[in-house]
């Protein structure tokens, strides 16, 4: 088989190298004069005294502020009476996943209540309501960010 794909491949690169050797077409060339209107140009010099000349010179690197390090949530010991929020995001066609998700997680925890929510805006919108119905109601929550 492999001797095959060998001779397949020499075959193809054969192939191609020789459909670039035939006879080349004969360059014709064709005298004609071509009169072309030619603008003037005006260049136009202007001083500006040195204390006019005032540039402003930005640092590119910046000074971002100081990262705030927050360390991730504790893993919870169990998942039995629990409640587990799937938030979507709004992810274009990802609703009926994250319902099915839950359906999925609910049959293999049946101890653990699954709640899927829509977060309000896009994913870089803040949804104060729903933090604060997952930090009073949740033990825990999944992102659902797309697919």
């Amino acid at each position: 088989m492999r001797k095959l794909m060998g001779l397949l491949l020499a075959l193809a690169l054969l192939t191609s190298f020789l459909a670039g050797c035939g006879p080349q077409p004969t360059p014709v060339v064709v005298k004609e004069t071509v009169e072309v209107p030619v603008e003037k140009i005006v260049e136009k010099t202007v001083e500006i005294p040195a204390s006019e000349q005032l540039i402003t010179v930005h640092n590119p690197s910046g000074n971002p502020p100081p990262i705030e390090l927050v360390p991730m949530a504790p893993r919870l010991d169990t998942l039995d009476g629990k409640t587990i929020y799937i938030v979507d995001v709004g992810f274009t066609d990802t609703h009926q996943l994250f319902t099915e998700m839950a359906s999925i997680m609910g049959e293999k925890y049946p101890k653990t209540k699954f709640e899927v929510r829509t977060k309000a805006g896009t994913y870089f919108d803040n949804d104060p309501a729903l933090w604060d119905e997952v930090k009073a109601k949740g033990d825990g929550m999944i992102m659902g960010v797309g697919h």
